[in-house]
């Protein structure tokens, strides 16, 4: 009997990905049907349905689905859910399509066929409303609310049978794992009670304060890194697994911590995607999240502890994993290490305040990084990844000018 939390609604794991023949077999179908082409968002939430990290979503949301999970997050049936999971077409298409019918639902990037779906709702809805509830604006400087207000008039509903994990399976080797991969690796080692650490950053020395944090208390850290779509300027997903595993050898005890990927694109929705963080670590076997400063946050349209208070504000038994909530931390000289506002007495003129988007701030301009911000190895690995971009510009400058004459 397993000790880990159980997934999200209280049951088993509902992963949609067919396998053997009866994937062959839809993949077959799919080729006959109607196509719909997906945005990298909808191609990220397909996989995490297919692998079971979105258990026990069977498909996309209806309407009465969207405007509960905008309005109270909760679905239809009650289960608590805090962002819309739908999908999006343009008008024309949906026009063309008949309730009841079939789809293929292809990705506008790789252009491999993704999923089928069973259409059963087609609805519009107000693309500002599903803003304001969600990202608490409707500023399309907002990267989010910027793809919500992008996305086609019309919203297909229906279950779905996934066919595909895309390219996160051969571009990430180990580091990707499915919730049950991971629900059995915890088994083995024992781990009953898993923090999972969200991250889109390489880990600077403040990261790594918090999931040492976390080891205290817990049996193991699962370092759990967005693989998907970023904003521009945003270090690489490549890139920051070579960084994470640098730290983790050199800077962890030896198992303690497991580094792994999962396939969605940020929504940057700050406290409630940090919900639904919570919600698919859950499924993925993790008791609790840790839950620092502006988590998945973007700009300044969140307080720095929104993602905090937000937990409080949902039912107790809303979710089994929890928050672990951890104040802003930083190195202060007085103090002589890593601390946070609960721990340090000090001046903010004794502290350097860590952050990723300061870190990557300094290493695109070439600035000399305090050895307090980051580890020797890590920093490494990220100045030959700046490096290689001001090589790349400077290629892109001379053949810019040469065409130019």
């Amino acid at each position: 009997m397993s000790k880990l939390v159980r997934p999200h609604g209280g049951g088993e794991l509902k992963p949609l990905l067919l396998e053997g023949d009866a994937l062959a077999a839809e993949k077959a179908r799919a080729e006959t049907l109607p196509k719909i082409t997906v945005s990298s968002r909808e191609a990220g939430d397909i996989i995490m349905m297919g692998i079971g990290g979105f258990t026990p979503l069977d498909g996309f949301m209806t309407h009465t689905d969207w405007q509960g999970v905008c309005d109270g997050m909760k679905l239809a049936n009650g289960l608590f859910w805090p962002i819309p999971v739908t999908l999006s077409t343009d008008t024309a298409s949906a026009d063309k399509l008949t309730l009841g019918e079939e789809i293929a639902l292809v990705d506008g990037e790789s252009g491999e066929i993704m999923a089928t779906m069973t259409v059963t709702e087609k609805y519009s809805i107000d693309k500002a409303h599903e803003c304001m509830m969600v990202y608490k604006t409707t500023d399309t400087d907002h990267p989010g609310v910027k793809m919500v207000m992008e996305q086609g008039d019309i919203n297909l509903a229906g279950p779905i049978k996934v066919l595909s994990q895309g390219r996160f399976p051969v571009d990430f080797g180990d580091i990707y794992m499915t919730p049950a991969e991971t629900r059995t690796l915890f088994e083995e080692k024992g781990w009953n009670t898993v923090v999972a650490f969200q991250t889109r950053n390489p880990l600077h020395r403040s990261h790594e304060y918090l999931v040492k944090i976390a080891i205290e208390i817990c049996d193991g850290v699962m370092i759990h890194s967005l693989l998907g779509k970023l904003k521009p300027g945003d270090i690489p997903s490549e890139v920051r697994v070579d960084a994470i595993n640098a730290l983790v050898e050199n800077y962890f005890v030896d198992d303690t911590v497991v580094q792994s990927g999962y396939p969605l694109d940020m929504r940057y929705a700050g406290p409630r995607e940090a919900l639904l963080h919570a919600l698919f670590r859950q499924n993925y076997g993790c008791s609790h999240l840790i839950v620092g400063r502006d988590h998945a946050g973007v700009g300044d349209y969140y307080g720095p502890f929104d993602a905090h208070h937000i937990f409080d504000e949902i039912p107790a038994d809303a979710l089994e994993t929890q928050p672990l909530k951890i104040d802003w931390t930083f190195f202060c000289y007085k103090c002589g290490g890593m601390a946070s506002m609960k721990t340090c007495p000090h001046d903010a003129s004794d502290r350097l305040l860590l952050s990723g988007s300061k870190l990557r701030k300094m290493l695109s301009e070439g600035d000399e990084v305090p050895a307090e911000f980051s580890r020797p190895e890590v920093l490494k690995i990220l100045r030959e990844y700046y490096a290689g971009l001001a090589d790349h510009e400077k290629v892109e400058v001379k053949l810019t000018g040469a065409s130019a004459k």
